[in-house]
């Protein structure tokens, strides 16, 4: 669906489920965006499915076009709370580091603008999660308000939309 020079971009789907849950085991990536079980997984993916069918756009697995390796998720992702869309990023914590998380969101941003009619999107910040801040920053986002998000605090960053 989307590539870049080292990515490709798809759909979510159930088959990727042990991937997702994999992904997710992991401390290091969990602390921030949570774990699952399988059967959470395969309730999350059918989520992202249905958002993918009724709103055009979801999360992506983000695939090594060398390999084909999945290295981990990015999107777009719609909050009905907020009734906003928000550009989202989780990578494999072998992968942090060599800028896949910057490239892939970077994609996604570029096809949302271009194919959305969105007039910014957000990305919600837990405390401490400085890496992903520093990606944030890096897309051009900054600070807009402090929220909630299923329990947890946040700080909402928001990219507007380029005149233009």
């Amino acid at each position: 669906m989307i590539e870049t020079e080292r990515l490709h971009l798809r759909p979510l789907e159930p088959s990727d489920v042990d991937e997702f849950v994999e992904l997710h085991a992991d401390p290091r990536v969990n602390r921030f965006v949570g774990s699952f079980s399988r059967r959470q997984a395969l309730e999350r993916l059918a989520e992202v499915e249905r958002q993918w069918a009724e709103r055009g756009h979801g999360l992506c697995a983000v695939e090594l076009r060398s390999s084909g390796e999945l290295i981990g998720r990015s999107g777009l992702q719609y909050w009905q709370q907020f009734d906003e869309i928000e550009l989202g990023w989780t990578l494999k914590a072998e992968q942090w580091g060599h800028g896949y998380a910057t490239e892939a969101a970077q994609a996604c941003l570029n096809w949302g603008f271009d194919t959305l009619d969105a007039e910014y999107f957000t990305a919600l910040m837990r405390p401490g999660n400085t890496a992903s801040v520093k990606v944030a920053e890096r897309l051009g986002f900054s600070p807009r308000r402090q929220d909630e998000l299923n329990g947890s605090p946040v700080t909402v960053y928001a990219l507007n939309r380029r005149a233009g």
